[in-house]
């Protein structure tokens, strides 16, 4: 009931705002203005995969081109405390989940600050809605949506769904994850663009490990070491880690694994682990900031998710040499070379990833070598840099095709009219043949 009553006095605002809202906004070319200012929107920026990517995203855009600035709806939280200190950053304007007042204030913030262009970041939720919603009022020219996981607890709702069509583009992180959002999202086809997720591989790159770190969690250069790093939720199937671990001690049992990563789940992980005897093996680390010398302790990153799109995780160890064993989902399978970076295994199958991550904890050589591959490729396909650039050519480039058919009030433009790579356009053709089936 409460949904269906919050949809109908958003129906009811909408019916009874004059067209006069939508402003006129003189959209002057590119070259004769100053830097165009981005919104990102965001609930909030716990430690994650996402929220460490916008962090680097921010920071490198070229502040000649862009300025960017931080909305977080409801609060900053750790990563959000961080940018605010560095850019022009909002939060509290959500104060609870049917706070329908939250468009009012965030229209008046986009006019105030005189936004050019709008990306939520996330998939579904208060943010994806009121964002777009907010910038279609407040006149901002262009308008799109970062999403960065593929399935539940995250998705697309119906809210979001209607918004399709004010929504200039939608932002995979990887073509199979394009195609998956055209498919069970709701996405329209022609609007998915790809930007795939990168990784500074400057600041992530092999190093031997610290000795320091080794002593205090009780490792020592011949200890065999596991570790996952990923919030602790349910999607993210730490149950399947643990059980994984405690067949690796069979085999080996100085193996010790690292889960690195906090989260709601934490009480009722230590709780599995002592109840599968792993209490003197497992080191939960909680939120790391020092994460290039935690990957140095690994000898194998497993991730063991039921869903992801294009994890973080996986980048940060690849650039460190670390091989991989990762279950087959969403899109590791393109990070994740089976054979060559890594290994993949079919999803909730714990026999499976034993016997790889043992199999690589036991051939350092062969792991050694698929470590080296892994980084050759995240440098080849997966910089923070190319990252960065495809979201500036994206925006700017939707910014310039409404420039040119601009009629004096804010009019959706075909993403299709903005330049696309060849890997766009490919994920756009893949992607419509998926629906046609």
């Amino acid at each position: 009931m409460q949904y269906l009553a919050r949809a109908r006095t958003i129906h009811y605002s909408l019916s009874t705002i004059h067209y006069r809202m939508f402003r006129r906004r003189n959209l002057m070319p590119l070259a004769d203005r100053g830097p165009l200012r981005v919104m990102f929107v965001i609930t909030s920026m716990p430690v994650g995969g996402a929220e460490t990517l916008l962090v680097e995203l921010v920071r490198r855009m070229d502040r000649s081109r862009f300025l960017p600035e931080l909305c977080c709806l409801k609060y900053f939280d750790p990563l959000g405390e961080v940018l605010a200190r560095e850019i022009p950053a909002f939060t509290g304007l959500l104060a609870h989940k049917y706070d329908v007042a939250v468009l009012w204030r965030l229209t008046q913030l986009l006019r105030r600050r005189r936004i050019d262009a709008v990306v939520t970041v996330g998939t579904g939720g208060d943010k994806m809605f009121w964002g777009r919603l907010a910038g279609r009022l407040a006149g901002v020219p262009v308008i799109c949506s970062a999403l960065h996981s593929t399935g539940l607890p995250d998705h697309v709702e119906l809210l979001n769904r209607l918004l399709a069509p004010w929504t200039d583009a939608f932002i995979a992180v990887a073509e199979p994850h394009g195609r998956y959002l055209a498919a069970h999202e709701g996405c329209p086809v022609k609007k998915i663009r790809v930007i795939s997720n990168g990784v500074d591989v400057e600041r992530f790159h092999p190093r031997w490990p610290d000795p320091a770190l080794q002593q205090r969690l009780g490792l020592t250069s011949e200890t065999p070491v596991a570790g996952i790093v990923a919030a602790l939720r349910p999607e993210k199937n730490h149950e399947l880690f643990l059980r994984a671990a405690a067949l690796v001690r069979k085999k080996l049992p100085a193996a010790r694994f690292l889960i690195i990563g906090d989260g709601p789940q934490r009480a009722k992980l230590e709780a599995l682990a002592k109840e599968l005897a792993l209490t003197d093996a497992v080191r939960f680390l909680g939120t790391r900031r020092d994460m290039p010398e935690v990957l140095a302790l690994l000898d194998v990153l497993v991730l063991t998710s039921h869903m992801e799109a294009n994890p973080l995780c996986i980048l940060e160890a690849m650039a460190c040499e670390k091989p991989v064993v990762a279950t087959r989902v969403g899109s590791v399978s393109e990070t994740v070379l089976d054979g060559r970076t890594g290994f993949l295994v079919p999803p909730g199958d714990a026999a499976a990833i034993a016997e790889r991550t043992a199999e690589l904890l036991c051939d350092r050589d062969g792991a050694a070598a698929m470590g080296r591959a892994g980084r050759e490729h995240v440098i080849a396909h997966w910089s923070i840099d190319r990252m960065v650039q495809g979201y500036q050519n994206l925006i700017g480039g939707i910014y310039t095709a409404k420039r040119r058919v601009h009629t004096g009030h804010p009019q959706f433009i075909d993403c299709g009219q903005c330049p696309a790579t060849n890997d766009e356009a490919r994920i756009t053709k893949e992607a419509q043949s998926t629906n046609d089936e």
